[in-house]
């Protein structure tokens, strides 16, 4: 008998192990979420996919699917505090989308649009943020990072290199490389690290790549992030 729980009225079947977005997202449901990826373990550090589990918040990557929840998730309370969330995300960083090549491959634009961000709402931070242009093949633009953790799961979990990390805390936490000289070049990164292709907004770019595709014929340019909705892997805590 399959196993289901209920969210915004469905039902979603899972298997055991799986998280209640790993689960939603299989059944072709989306949960705005950005540190979430299906090939790693759950982060739950943005909290833009919290639900309301029986009524009470949670990270629905970090919360087992169960026979019988009650789930919310696409809910005009959870939308507004999730809006709030990526303004914060926008006014902390440096994010000038008409003149970045991510736009309209940006996560965290397309996750603006979805949920109807129309302003920052907050006054803007405008950090010194430096660019890191020392690699040969590699850009990276620290002004657009969300502080995802991707990159850094990625290089050490996947890579096996551990070339990115997150330094300081609070609204001091930043993204750094793991090179006595700060600089990129001085890694062993590579082009085909998967650490270089899972960053979900503008921070780790192909050089003498900008623009092959035209703004307007992008991935979220033609259909809005929610409709982008693929099957995820499950893993389970022992794996």
């Amino acid at each position: 008998m399959t196993q289901t729980f209920t969210l915004d009225g469905q039902e979603i079947p899972f298997t055991p192990g799986q998280t209640i977005i790993q689960a939603a997202l299989a059944a072709g449901v989306f949960i705005p979420h950005l540190c979430y990826h299906p090939e790693f373990k759950p982060h739950g550090s943005c909290k833009l996919c919290t639900v309301k589990v029986n009524g009470r918040h949670t990270a629905s990557c970090t919360f087992k699917a169960n026979t019988g929840l009650q789930v919310e998730s696409n809910t005009e309370e959870l939308n507004a505090e999730r809006r709030t969330l990526v303004q914060m995300l926008f006014v902390e960083g440096n994010h000038f989308c008409p003149s970045c090549e991510k736009s309209g491959n940006c996560q965290l634009q397309a996750t603006a649009y979805d949920l109807g961000m129309m302003s920052p709402h907050f006054d803007h931070f405008f950090p010194d943020r430096p660019v890191d242009a020392s690699h040969p093949e590699l850009l990276l633009d620290f002004n657009r990072c969300i502080l995802c953790s991707l990159c850094v799961r990625a290089s050490r979990d996947v890579d096996g290199k551990s070339v990115f990390a997150l330094a300081d805390r609070g609204i001091q936490s930043h993204l750094i490389v793991n090179a006595e000289s700060g600089q990129l070049a001085d890694t062993n990164v590579s082009v085909d690290d998967k650490a270089v292709q899972v960053c979900p907004v503008g921070v780790i770019l192909r050089k003498r790549q900008g623009f092959v595709v035209p703004i307007g014929e992008r991935t979220y340019d033609e259909l809005p992030i929610s409709g982008h909705v693929h099957g995820a892997v499950t893993l389970t805590e022992e794996s």
